[in-house]
């Protein structure tokens, strides 16, 4: 399993995304330029210039022509993969932490952070087909809760929103009303910030990592806590395998609390989970900074034959405090493990 190492940030990383067809993969960092990436070689199709600030989230619509990013300079870029043109940009009052388009692209959802006195707030935008007729009005607007919402994505049929965030409760709002319908009891979820969270590839259930040095399994109809993955550094990222039954989480400690030039000492490893068992598969190493971002390519379901599957859809990616992607192909002993 030996990495493509792809160098495209001056600064951490902060998410990474693939599209629905897994052939590309968007990249996002505080240096200000998202980048796309083939996913099979970790060459550098590109990159979208515009943001004046850290890039904190994106997003692609199904049919990968357009791109959506969050940015601390308080604005939602729209733009054209192909060329890289910006189509829209929204503007707000605070910095934009997460998108994440629904499904079938037509709304997307976007958080922004307590700013001067400002507190956070979840937004739903309309894209328009033309954007020449795009309006920055938003369809709906949630206040609070108190912190920062990290990251807020669609539930089933785009009926309700799911956030997660500083205050450590996972909440999940009707997107007509914007009325609170569940929130997840503090005695059963995360004890510190969520920092993450993410979604299955059928959206039945998601994953949230916390610096509680936990990742949680939720159903997301319901927000039942299904499993528990407990680790022995802080969580700040983690994904759900769309082909086994795993699941990988990062992090590390921070940097500037390692007091050691040895990577062992911030334990900066991607660990994997037996979704259902929740013990420890295996790990890998390499970044020389904490975690920050996971990615499974979701590709796999153009084909049944299992070899193709193997070779289509056998790669996930990682992205760290050190600038740095770390694309891994799986060897095929991985698609053998047995419990």
């Amino acid at each position: 399993m030996r990495p493509i190492l792809m160098k495209g940030h001056e600064r951490p990383l902060t998410f990474l995304r693939y599209n629905r067809e897994g052939d590309l993969l968007f990249s996002c960092a505080k240096d200000h330029t998202p980048n796309v990436w083939f996913a099979d070689n970790g060459e550098r199709l590109g990159t979208y210039r515009g943001h004046n600030g850290a890039v904190w989230c994106c997003d692609v619509s199904r049919d990968s022509m357009r791109l959506i990013t969050a940015s601390a300079d308080q604005t939602v870029k729209l733009w054209n993969v192909q060329d890289g043109v910006q189509l829209y940009s929204f503007n707000f009052d605070s910095p934009a932490k997460s998108v994440d388009f629904s499904v079938g692209d037509k709304l997307v959802v976007v958080t922004t952070d307590p700013f001067m006195g400002l507190p956070s707030t979840i937004q739903v935008k309309r894209i328009a087909r033309d954007p020449n007729e795009q309006t920055t009005e938003s369809v709906l607007t949630i206040k609070g809760p108190v912190g920062r919402i990290n990251r807020a994505v669609w539930g089933p049929l785009n009926k309700t929103i799911i956030s997660a965030g500083e205050d450590t409760v996972i909440r999940v709002w009707d997107t007509e009303t914007g009325k609170l319908l569940k929130e997840v009891d503090k005695e059963i979820g995360h004890q510190k910030t969520i920092t993450s969270l993410s979604k299955s590839a059928d959206g039945s259930h998601f994953l949230t990592g916390s610096s509680d040095k936990s990742a949680k399994l939720w159903d997301a109809r319901t927000l039942t806590l299904l499993k528990t993955y407990v680790t022995e550094r802080p969580v700040n990222a983690c994904a759900v395998s769309p082909l086994l039954d795993h699941v990988v989480i990062g992090g590390g400690q921070e940097a500037v609390h390692v007091t050691t030039t040895d990577r062992r000492a911030g334990k900066f490893e991607a660990k994997f989970f037996h979704k259902n068992l929740q013990e420890e598969i295996g790990g890998v190493k390499g970044h020389f900074g904490p975690i920050n971002a996971l990615a499974f390519n979701p590709d796999g379901r153009s084909c049944s034959c299992r070899s193709c599957l193997i070779l289509i859809m056998s790669s996930f990616s990682s992205g760290g405090e050190d600038g740095y992607v770390r694309l891994h192909h799986f060897d095929p002993d991985y698609f053998s493990i047995r419990m």
